[in-house]
């Protein structure tokens, strides 16, 4: 029986499933699924039976996996791939006569993430051409199948994989990991810099005969409301009142400049900060 070390890619994650292929044909399907297996968190694969398998054409394929081909285990059957494991999902396309519990990736990430707290769990997918037999389906605990179109239901070994190995990420809370924030944070911009904003392009608007044929104050209230809902920071309402400037002096330098609305002065300064 193959041994199962507790790797973690985060010690705050519950330990992944192990990902096992039975008789995969395809290089490029294996390699695929090496790539999504470092894509999901996915430390182990185990494979029964490949019909081939180069470590050296996998880690050609799916680049920067060295030490997840390494890991890979090759097994001789599906008994001897899943013997240490406490729950086991089998993925399949196909419909069965028999009453088994069946359920969609998502409910089966939740229990796999479950149950990784009392031992090994996998996740197991067949052949490209035929799947898995009725008596390999037997070894597991659940079947798992992804909905798709009847019309044209069967999907690429590679791309079940994905799916299920998205959905184990997310129920393990992968998905809870915060986005990388901003270079450079900057706060939301001040109401004295919107006025400054909405004045020069006013301006602009006013150089380009936008209000020729419209109510310059209705103009001026939606395209208020359009940048409120916008929820500008200080670094953007700059670059974007830095545009309406430029627009006056360049109408201004090529001395085809309109005339400008009652009582208004010259356009202001707007450096717009570093990006």
């Amino acid at each position: 029986m193959p041994q199962t070390p507790r790797l973690k890619t985060n010690d705050a994650l519950p330990a992944p499933p192990i990902l096992v292929l039975v008789q995969p044909q395809d290089i490029v399907n294996i390699a695929s699924a090496v790539r999504i297996a470092k894509n999901f968190g996915l430390e182990q694969m185990r494979l029964v039976d490949p019909g081939a398998f180069d470590p050296y054409r996998i880690e050609g394929i799916a680049h920067n996996t060295a030490d997840f081909v390494d890991r890979i285990e090759i097994l001789p059957t599906l008994e001897a791939a899943i013997g240490d494991c406490v729950f086991t999902a089998v993925l399949t396309a196909r419909q069965r006569t028999a009453k088994r519990r069946t359920l969609r990736p998502r409910e089966a990430a939740e229990l796999l993430a479950q149950q990784a707290a009392n031992g090994p769990v996998a996740i197991v997918a067949g052949r490209e051409d035929r799947g898995l037999s009725n008596a390999e389906l037997d070894l597991g605990h659940t079947l798992v199948t992804i909905p798709t179109d009847p019309a044209h239901s069967s999907l690429n070994l590679a791309q079940a994989v994905a799916i299920m190995a998205y959905e184990s990420w997310a129920a393990r809370g992968g998905a809870a990991i915060p986005l990388k924030p901003p270079r450079k944070a900057a706060a939301p911009a001040t109401a004295a810099q919107l006025e400054e904003l909405f004045a020069d392009w006013q301006r602009a608007l006013w150089a380009v005969d936008f209000f020729k044929t419209r109510r310059s104050e209705s103009v001026m209230r939606s395209l208020r409301e359009i940048l409120h809902r916008a929820e500008l920071d200080g670094r953007e309402a700059s670059l974007v009142r830095a545009m309406g400037i430029e627009v006056v002096r360049y109408l201004a330098r090529a001395g085809v400049l309109a005339e400008g609305p009652p009582g208004k002065g010259a356009p202001g300064r707007a450096q717009p900060e570093e990006q």
